[in-house]
């Protein structure tokens, strides 16, 4: 049984110590959280048993849903109306085969092709913003100038969303994915300004489409009536939010934990093809989306690693547990970035695994290869403990980093 979860990270390297006892204890434990107890999937097999058997559902409106359970006080009928006007396209939150007509649309635009395209377009951005870096000074808040920026960039240009709104939108995403943001009023209203900023734009891009994913959706999904428009203005949420937010957070903690690790950091500089499998290893190690992605609940009774799990029982999957299963992974706890085991569920797993994973890790590899070329001298100010880390928040990242050079 586990108690007070969501269990919190004491360490920036590592997930929840409390994950080792539970795996160990069985791959499906008990959860009592305030509206009801849960199951949690602590191995990786299971895990991927879970995110891929069609008898299991994301969708939040099915009875049992776990997110549900996390709070003691049932949403208000205000913030169900409001909740209901966000799951317009948000495919994220759907089962087959809806999932899937979503899914199809998008899939051209993140393939393995389509990202090979974009990677001059990354590189030129990464080499930008190291420019600026450099003339600006020796130091900066990597997470500000570089972390944050690169992704961002990326994904507004995807979209056809303009990048002098990228403010507006990373404070409006951190009230919504900081556990401490104060409440789930606070995190709707929010979601309601990017929601209501972004059907503007869906609204202009249907006047007058753009060469971007917006536009093209208008053009060959919107107007033949496959798309609606509050599921374009959904598609596009989604997208923006996923597509910085995730990797943003990645970039600065990778760059961290390489600049921790000099030696291992020498060896990816001596060999530049090491860092495809070095991204895969920092995805693993650190698991940055944990529970919070993977939720799910039951349609049938069915048995899940010897546990008998009935029909309307909610299930979190624990990602990090997973990524660190010894089953699984050979020495898990240690950073290998040789390994490049690409078998880890930090993209999930499934129908559901991330659509954008091709995009992100090639803006991964190249933020940290240009970075670590071009500024040799990088080091990171401050000690561990006296880093910013989002302790407080449900994807696991650092507030600020502070390096110089």
């Amino acid at each position: 049984m586990a108690q007070g979860f969501p269990l919190p990270r004491d360490c920036p390297f590592a997930p929840p110590p409390e994950y080792a006892r539970l795996r160990e204890e069985a791959p499906l434990v008990g959860a009592e959280l305030p509206g009801g107890r849960v199951w949690l999937v602590t191995r990786h097999a299971e895990a991927q048993q879970v995110l891929s058997d069609p008898r299991i559902s994301t969708d939040p409106s099915t009875p049992g849903h776990p997110m549900s359970a996390l709070s003691a006080e049932p949403p208000s009928a205000e913030e169900r109306q409001a909740g209901a006007r966000f799951q317009a396209g948000q495919f994220i939150d759907m089962d087959p085969p809806e999932h899937d007509v979503y899914r199809r649309m998008l899939i051209p635009e993140f393939s393995v092709r389509r990202v090979r395209e974009m990677r001059p377009h990354i590189q030129h951005v990464a080499d930008q913003l190291i420019d600026d870096m450099l003339e600006q000074g020796s130091s900066a808040d990597l997470v500000e100038a570089f972390g944050l920026a690169v992704p961002s960039m990326v994904i507004c240009r995807l979209l056809g969303v303009p990048y002098s709104e990228h403010d507006f939108f990373q404070s409006r995403t951190r009230r919504m994915v900081s556990a401490a943001a104060g409440s789930q009023r606070d995190a709707m209203a929010a979601a309601a300004e990017i929601w209501n900023y972004l059907d503007g734009l869906v609204t202009e891009a249907e006047r007058n489409p753009g060469d971007n994913l917006i536009g093209r959706l208008v053009t060959t999904r919107k107007t033949t009536g496959e798309l609606s428009h509050d599921a374009l203005v959904g598609m596009t949420f989604l997208l923006l939010l996923a597509g910085h937010e995730t990797t943003a957070n990645m970039i600065s903690l990778g760059v961290l934990t390489l600049l921790r690790r000099p030696a291992r950091l020498a060896e990816l500089r001596a060999a530049p093809d090491g860092w495809a499998p070095a991204v895969e290893e920092l995805l693993r190690y650190h698991s940055i989306v944990d529970w919070v992605a993977f939720d799910r609940v039951a349609t049938e009774d069915m048995e899940i690693g010897g546990q008998n799990v009935r029909r309307g029982e909610g299930i979190f999957v624990l990602g990090a547990s997973a990524n660190r299963d010894p089953r699984a992974f050979e020495r898990p706890d240690e950073l290998d970035l040789r390994r490049g085991a690409r078998n880890h569920v930090a993209f999930g797993y499934g129908v559901h695994q991330c659509l954008g994973q091709n995009l992100a890790r090639a803006e991964l590899e190249i933020a940290y290869r240009t970075l670590f070329e071009r500024i040799p001298s990088l080091r990171v100010v401050g000690d561990d403990d006296e880093l910013p880390f989002k302790y407080d928040g449900v994807i696991f990242g650092l507030h600020a980093l502070p390096v110089a050079w």
